[in-house]
């Protein structure tokens, strides 16, 4: 009984290794999947027009410098326990903002510098990161990091659709709230080509529309709104999208503007 237990758990891992590796998934490990693996954390830098910064982390320089805007690190191992990212003026001891991430065994953890009405702001999100072992289902979240939209309704869908006869995908998203809120897991999708549309909450009044999008198989995304103007930009609704992939190994954020 114990050989053929073992048999069939470690079938499944081959399997799921090969799901994985056969369409893509970056940091999507058999680890995080069983929820073994080591805390991992991500960095963001979200603040349009922002200088380029150096992340910190517990007080010392990571190797993650002179980064620029649109920047989106790999996850990379942390121990468990309370971590402190800060995002510094690149070169200097000027800081931007912190975040204290009190990380846990199996989670992912996202850190992201993001503009303020009148300075940078910093926040933290925390993936559980529950996915079954055979699949390849992409995962997908939203934060709204534009102080001049302050709710919004986030819709991923099929190209052609009509909104009028869909409820949103993320809704009534606040300013620097993520939705599935932290702690919560991510919102599975099947890959295939979609579209993104953000209205002001509760309307269909759209305020941001980016044409065809094309989301892969085991894709892990992080949909972020924010201000075309960066700091200080005050139109009301006037925003941009920032993707942060977890699936991408470019290190670099694909920025959407409306279409």
């Amino acid at each position: 009984m114990f050989r053929s237990k073992t048999s069939l758990i470690l079938g499944l891992a081959l399997a799921a290794a090969t799901v994985v590796s056969a369409c893509g998934g970056g940091d999507d490990s058999i680890g995080a999947r069983i929820g073994v693996s080591e805390p991992t954390v991500r960095v963001i830098h979200a603040i349009t027009g922002g200088p380029n910064v150096d992340v910190l982390q517990n007080g010392v320089k990571t190797s993650l410098l002179n980064e620029p805007y649109k920047f989106v690190s790999k996850y990379f191992n942390v121990d468990e326990g309370n971590q402190a990212f800060s995002f510094n003026v690149a070169g200097t001891a000027t800081e931007l903002g912190k975040a204290t991430v009190n990380t846990h065994t199996g989670h992912k953890y996202t850190v992201v510098a993001l503009p303020g009405a009148t300075a940078a702001d910093v926040l933290q999100i925390d993936d559980p990161f529950e996915k079954g072992l055979l699949s390849n289902k992409a995962r997908v979240r939203s934060l709204n990091a534009s102080f001049n939209a302050q709710n919004v309704d986030i819709y991923v869908t099929i190209p052609a659709i009509d909104l009028n006869s869909v409820a949103p995908t993320f809704g009534a998203v606040g300013y620097k709230q993520a939705s599935p809120a932290s702690g919560q897991d991510s919102l599975n999708l099947d890959g295939g080509t979609y579209r993104l549309r953000i209205t002001t909450a509760g309307t269909k009044t759209v305020i941001f529309d980016s044409g065809a999008l094309t989301l892969a198989n085991n894709a892990d995304w992080l949909i972020t709104t924010i201000p075309v103007d960066g700091i200080g930009g005050l139109t009301p609704n006037k925003i941009k999208v920032l993707v942060a992939r977890g699936d991408d190994e470019s290190q670099a954020g694909l920025e959407l503007v409306t279409q």
